[in-house]
């Protein structure tokens, strides 16, 4: 028998290699694996999503791969974690006694109410107070998309010694008072349930800022507002608020902006750069001549819509320019008007305000 060429072999010991090294984390969250934080986080949200066990429910193979799912986000996410496994793999991660093996869900941290509106199962059951918030945010968030970790402490019941009564309602009774009469009252009736103590709990939720999102947009978390002793807690729900941006202003998608140029550059033309909310350049050039309130477009250079990332709005640049302060000699002045040619134009008084 012939020995395996080189190449096989070579094939044969990466195989191997990862056989040895378990699980392959990036491949499972289909991610490279220079990706960032952010992009771990909206991979791993988006396949859970797919494959959470409430919309795959008696499917073994989608359990199993959500298992998985967890099990890499678990490590990815986590940048010490990280780094053991780019070294050793998963078994490298298991030796230092960092990953269990999946069976934490890192779902239940994310917002959202992702199958079937969020409801709560039973609409009659007592619940406690929702929780209203502004999250404040930059534009450059709502432009590029992020993820930011908001630390929640709150108040839940947690189980102790003892029994305590609950779920009293009232009921009605006969008595029998004989010759055929009866009287009928009503009772307080309770069941016994254990005894609950108030604790603060500290969670840390990952709220998505999705790439283009809306002034007001409300993200909820499904019970987490404040708890209900014989119910279900409440929601928690945030508000979206964007900064104001020195650069940007917002209007739906699209975006303004104000560039101040020299009264030369204004006669003369101009070329310049305007740095984006991502960091890219927006070339601005023209050669005619720019009035002070001028305004150009460009197309495809404002928001991206929420709903498909690959639209835009427009970009509107407004021009003020800049005049040079001090007098000017005679001889300039002879000049600039032998240039413009202006002498037959004569002040008009009007009403500026009409139709503002």
């Amino acid at each position: 028998m012939k020995p395996p060429t080189p190449w096989l072999a070579l094939l044969i010991l990466e195989l191997a290699v990862v056989v040895l090294a378990g699980r392959d984390f990036y491949k499972i969250l289909n991610v490279p694996r220079s990706a960032n934080l952010n992009q771990i986080k909206k991979a791993y949200r988006k396949l859970a999503k797919e494959l959470h066990p409430d919309r795959n429910q008696g499917d073994p193979v989608a359990q199993e791969k959500f298992q998985d799912l967890g099990a890499a986000y678990e490590v990815l996410s986590d940048a010490e974690k990280r780094k053991i496994y780019d070294r050793s793999g998963e078994e490298g991660v298991k030796k230092h006694g960092e990953h269990g093996g999946g069976g934490h869900d890192p779902f239940s941290s994310f917002f959202g109410d992702f199958f079937g509106g969020g409801g709560h199962e039973d609409e009659d059951a007592p619940r406690g107070s929702d929780v209203v918030a502004d999250l404040w945010v930059s534009l450059e968030e709502v432009y590029n998309g992020n993820f930011v970790e908001v630390k929640r402490k709150k108040s839940v019941y947690k189980e102790t010694s003892g029994t305590r009564k609950c779920n009293c309602r009232h009921e009605m009774r006969t008595q029998q008072l004989g010759g055929g009469r009866f009287q009928m009252f009503q009772v307080q009736v309770c069941d016994e349930c254990p005894n609950v103590k108030l604790i603060t709990e500290t969670k840390i939720l990952n709220v998505e800022i999705e790439v283009g999102a809306d002034e007001g947009l409300a993200i909820n978390f499904h019970g987490e507002g404040e708890p209900h002793v014989e119910g279900e807690p409440g929601d928690l729900q945030f508000v979206l608020r964007v900064e104001k941006h020195k650069t940007f202003e917002r209007k739906g998608m699209d975006l303004y902006t104000n560039v101040t140029i020299s009264l030369q550059q204004a006669l003369n033309g101009f070329a310049l750069e305007i740095e984006h909310l991502d960091g890219h350049k927006v070339e601005v050039q023209r050669e005619k001549i720019t009035w002070p309130g001028a305004r150009i477009r460009k197309k495809d250079e404002g928001m991206p819509s929420i709903t498909d990332n690959n639209v835009k709005g427009i970009l509107y640049i407004t021009f003020d320019v800049e005049f040079p302060r001090g007098e000017l000699t005679p001889e300039d002045r002879l000049a600039i008007a032998a240039l413009l040619k202006q002498d037959d134009i004569q002040p008009k008084v009007y009403n500026g305000l009409q139709g503002y």
